[in-house]
């Protein structure tokens, strides 16, 4: 046999001992015309300097494997932003205090954001389409009330499907802001396969909480609605801010959504085809980041 053809037996051999690895730790390569994946990410320097952050101030973990950045790039495009209100009737606060949480997003999003406004108890039903006018959100915000029991995880499900999803191929900025305590009873989707859902599509929670109208009681199948509320955030790149000042609230979340997200670039290198894969953005000191937790597979 000839030294060339020995050469390409071994390159062979080799590449298909790492695909039989890889196949065998349930993980594939990725085709080279696979679409880059992008990431929404919020970024921000501790210091509150307002200098953009590069992507050689940014590394990216996919499943452990470190992966190559290829861009980092601030965000400015505007945002979908839907607040998704408790209707139900044993929540913790009353009807003009939620009514007044829509009114303050109205008047703070910027240029180009538009607001949607669903109410839920066993059903989620819209209050306020698409909109940045705020004479159509006072116009509406009569349909808000308290009855019934909080079919969060539905609502979610149904807001995804309906409002959000159709919404992927223009915005990859779209939010939902929970204005509810987390709890949940009686929904037929399952509390994981929402969360699930909402990594996949990478659709932030931020979540003005109000207090839990159970007082931390155990939950058999889901964790305790304050639980919900911190791991809906912390899973998705959100956060949690309290109901007490929702002027405060709504302006640190549109502040946040125009000059501090990012979208990261890569190209998996490799990826488990059954397991979700676990998401680790780090950087530079003095540079903290929010993203989604984990990407579910498809």
């Amino acid at each position: 046999m000839r030294r060339r053809d020995r050469f390409l037996l071994a390159a062979a051999t080799v590449c298909a001992v790492c695909a039989v690895a890889l196949s065998q730790a349930g993980r594939r390569p990725v085709p080279s015309a696979e679409r880059t994946t992008l990431l929404n990410v919020t970024a921000v320097r501790a210091d509150g300097s307002p200098t953009p952050i590069s992507n050689k101030e940014v590394a990216l973990y996919d499943d452990g494997v470190e992966q190559t950045v290829q861009s980092f790039t601030p965000d400015p495009t505007p945002a979908r932003i839907v607040l998704l209100v408790d209707n139900s009737k044993s929540l913790r606060t009353d009807v003009p205090k939620l009514a007044q949480v829509a009114r303050e997003f109205i008047y703070e999003i910027y240029e180009g954001d538009q607001l949607l406004i669903v109410g839920y108890d066993e059903q989620a039903e819209i209050v306020t389409d698409w909109t940045d006018n705020p004479k159509q959100v006072e116009a509406s915000l009569n349909m808000l009330r308290k009855q019934g029991e909080p079919h969060l995880f539905d609502a979610i499900a149904a807001t995804i499907d309906e409002a959000l999803r159709p919404l992927s191929g223009g915005s990859r900025k779209r939010v939902i802001v929970l204005i509810g305590d987390g709890l949940d009873r009686g929904s037929k989707t399952k509390f994981k396969d929402a969360l699930a859902e909402l990594q996949r599509e990478d659709i932030a929670v931020y979540a003005l909480q109000i207090p839990d109208r159970t007082g931390g009681a155990l939950r058999r199948d889901q964790p305790k609605p304050a639980k919900v509320v911190e791991q809906l955030a912390e899973a998705t790149g959100g956060r949690v801010l309290p109901l007490t000042d929702p002027r405060a609230a709504a302006h640190d979340i549109c502040d946040e959504l125009r000059k501090n997200r990012y979208l990261l670039a890569y190209v998996p290198s490799a990826f488990s085809s059954y397991d979700a894969r676990r998401l680790l953005v780090t950087g530079n000191p003095g540079i903290n980041f929010r993203y989604k937790a984990a990407q579910p597979p498809k």
